[in-house]
């Protein structure tokens, strides 16, 4: 439980970032900056730099120009910058030879926990994931689910005030999927910030507020509801497409679109985006 932190206004600030590999740049001056207790949601195609942000968020790669500052002034990579994060893969990480339980100690003690503090949060986090009655049950006998709800237990044991999710309900079945969002919800309650990549675009309508990154960049961000009445959309994914190749993209879309001059090539690029969603986002229609 994070309950009782301060709360403060900024988590994240990211200032004019570049990324280049070799000829290919993958962030191109990107800025944003991400209040605390808030569920932040970043949304684009493969390609889009969305996993290049968390590495250089993280300190696990180092920015060719710009800066990154989290918890209002600390270095991504400082010791004192990763304790305060919590970070949840999409790939699965945890030791399959271990038990549940073993596996959430073993995170709990890296990030400093110790004695009966460690099998206090170990209970507390295995609980809310409801994992508690599995927990003796060795990793590697869990179903998929079970697995993610244990990645984010282990994700969450030393109560970071940073939480960085990327695509957390990958291989999730729709009915958990609503569990890991209310238990997301609950987190920022309790003062929270996370950071969340997803591939469900139904899910961003979860967050309190959303970035479109396109190429390196980003393209717009806003709370889904203002950004479906910005474009005058009625999801997401067309609120997306809009902001990358233009409104007359979606209206190209559409079933009985109008043709007039310059219906063809808005139809090309709108397609090219839709494209990219699908194959990036996983949107499925």
């Amino acid at each position: 439980m994070l309950a009782g932190r301060e709360v403060r206004s900024g988590m994240i600030s990211v200032e004019g970032i570049v990324k280049r590999y070799g000829a290919k740049i993958a962030v191109d001056g990107l800025s944003m900056e991400i209040p605390a207790g808030r569920i932040f949601g970043l949304l684009g195609p493969n390609g889009a730099g969305k996993t290049t942000l968390l590495r250089m968020m993280m300190g696990l790669i180092v920015p060719d120009a710009g800066r990154i500052r989290l918890f209002e002034g600390l270095a991504p990579g400082s010791s004192a910058a990763i304790r305060r994060i919590g970070y949840l893969p999409q790939q699965l990480a945890l030791y399959e030879s271990l038990t549940v339980r073993e596996n959430v100690a073993f995170f709990a003690r890296l990030y400093g926990l110790g004695g009966e503090r460690i099998a206090a949060r170990t209970r507390e986090v295995l609980e809310r994931v409801e994992l508690w009655e599995r927990r003796d049950e060795r990793a590697g006998e869990l179903s998929g689910g079970m697995l993610r709800r244990a990645m984010l237990a282990s994700a969450v044991v030393h109560a970071p005030r940073l939480l960085i999710l990327d695509e957390p309900t990958a291989g999730v079945d729709p009915l958990l999927r609503l569990k890991f969002w209310d238990w997301f919800s609950a987190l920022a309650d309790e003062g929270a910030t996370l950071l969340i990549t997803t591939h469900h675009i139904a899910e961003a309508d979860r967050c309190q507020e959303v970035v479109f990154q396109h190429a390196g960049r980003v393209l717009d961000r806003g709370a889904p509801a203002a950004l479906l009445e910005r474009y005058g959309v009625r999801d997401l994914e067309s609120a997306f497409i809009a902001a990358t190749a233009g409104p007359a993209a979606v209206a190209a879309l559409g079933p009985g679109a109008a043709l007039g001059p310059g219906a063809a090539p808005a139809r090309r690029k709108a397609r090219m985006v839709k494209a990219r969603m699908v194959k990036g986002l996983g949107a499925k229609r």
